[in-house]
């Protein structure tokens, strides 16, 4: 048989079949040593084929074998460093929520997810939540954000999900795609997922004022099916998004803007730092190129992980 993984909790997953029956499976013994380098050797999304056995009164699905996938998403393992945990898998299309306090979002962790998700080729729009609570001077701040990946090509819209405002643009952009929210703990995921698609009422929990920041309301992955032909991914808040197993020159080709002018660079594998007619650091001079986004590139390319974790942000 064959079926969608829509639940994972670790050592269960609830497979749909294209009927529309939910099987609740394991996985076969072995696969676990088929040379799969994550915690999670079968991710939400995956495509995979199970067979129905019985243990007296109980039937379960026991999964062989998983079809290829046409991309993931992935993060550093909180608990192996060196591994890597596979958030979803089959996506065609990625929301990040962005909020500027309560939690705040970094732009090196913004440039980090889009790198990952340009690495993988999957669509990615920035959602800048919480517009409801912002200043003049901090809606300025989204303004003048969004204006920057807006001219890279990345889809960017202010929402809030506590008002419902701009929420049925995000649907419209939904609609017969795999979807999948992500972004910092407390940045409203849940709290979206439960306007676009109220019926779920999956659960949110306040920020934590004494620390400013979000609590983790979703413990593991799971997707939902909505009644407009969308499917929702819903997932773990992260607290920090390593870029994996990426060669050093190839980074800067996953900055759409670096890309461009990648050709007029004077040398084919120019890292765009101390190279000579640097086309990239001739439109950093000309304000061309973003500073915040040229600086995210460097603290990627220098491997220098600890300033874009949680923790460390302004506020924390």
């Amino acid at each position: 048989m064959k079926g969608t993984v829509y639940k994972s909790t670790g050592s269960w997953y609830t497979v749909k079949t294209q009927e529309g029956n939910t099987h609740e499976c394991r996985i076969k013994g072995k696969f676990r040593i088929q040379g799969i380098k994550s915690t999670n050797p079968i991710a939400v999304g995956d495509h995979v084929i199970f067979q129905l056995e019985t243990n007296g009164d109980e039937a379960y699905g026991v999964i062989s074998d998983i079809e290829e996938r046409k991309n993931y998403i992935i993060r550093k393992s909180v608990n192996l460093s060196k591994q890597t945990h596979i958030l979803a898998a089959n996506i065609d299309q990625v929301f990040l929520l962005v909020t500027l306090r309560n939690p705040r979002t970094s732009t090196v962790f913004i440039d980090r997810f889009l790198v990952t998700c340009e690495a993988y080729d999957i669509k990615t729009v920035l959602l800048f939540n919480k517009i409801d609570i912002y200043t003049q001077e901090e809606l300025d701040e989204i303004k003048y954000l969004a204006s920057i990946y807006r001219k890279i090509g990345y889809s960017c819209i202010g929402i809030s999900a506590k008002t419902g405002k701009n929420v049925s643009k995000v649907s419209e952009l939904m609609k017969n795609k795999v979807n999948i929210f992500s972004g910092h703990s407390g940045v409203g995921k849940s709290t979206l997922v439960n306007a676009i698609a109220p019926e779920f009422q999956i659960k949110t929990t306040e920020i934590s004022s004494q620390h400013y920041q979000g609590q983790h309301t979703t413990t593991f992955a799971e997707m939902y099916d909505l009644e407009f032909g969308a499917k929702i991914i819903d997932t773990p808040g992260i607290k920090g998004f390593g870029v994996v197993d990426m060669d050093k020159y190839e980074i800067g080709d996953y900055f759409p803007e670096f890309f461009a002018l990648k050709v007029d660079c004077k040398f084919n594998n120019c890292l765009h730092v101390d190279e000579p007619k640097c086309a990239v650091k001739e439109a950093l001079d000309n304000d061309e190129v973003s500073w915040s986004r040229y600086q995210s590139y460097l603290q990627i390319l220098n491997g220098d992980e600890d300033t874009y974790r949680m923790d460390n942000y302004e506020g924390q």
